[in-house]
């Protein structure tokens, strides 16, 4: 698989849009990051898991899937190299990531606030868009 698959097969999932983070693709879904393919120089995409899928997508094909080095990783952050990936490998796993923010969006529900001067209010920042 390629970077172009991996933006191919995210870009397929419902509600998934494609945006720069740092430069580099990312893609979200509800407005949440879920994956992305700012290791895509080094032959990587990243998605975001949680420590037990990805202790046991690692364990299952270690020859794929690695955490993220660092305190990245240790939060699920996980890479997949891609070119060692199929199309059914990449499509459940970037299936996996998207149905976790998906899980995600729906508990905390980040319904905004209207402020007091107009405006809306972020109410998990306490900032105030418009």
């Amino acid at each position: 698989m390629t970077a172009a698959d991996f933006r191919r097969i995210a870009l397929s999932l419902e509600g998934v849009e494609e945006y720069p983070h740092a430069g580099l693709p990312a893609f979200r879904v509800g407005g949440r990051k879920f994956a992305s393919l700012a290791s895509q120089g080094a032959g990587y995409g990243n998605l975001m898991l949680t420590l037990e899928q990805q202790a046991a997508f690692v364990e299952e094909a270690p020859e794929i899937f690695l955490p993220i080095p660092g305190g990245w990783g240790k939060m699920g952050h996980t890479h997949i190299r891609l070119a060692a990936a199929s199309e059914d490998v990449l499509t459940g796993a970037l299936r996996t990531a998207w149905k976790l923010r998906i899980d995600k969006n729906a508990k905390t529900s980040r319904t905004p606030h209207v402020a007091k001067r107009g405006g809306v209010t972020d109410k998990k920042r306490g900032k105030r868009r418009l």
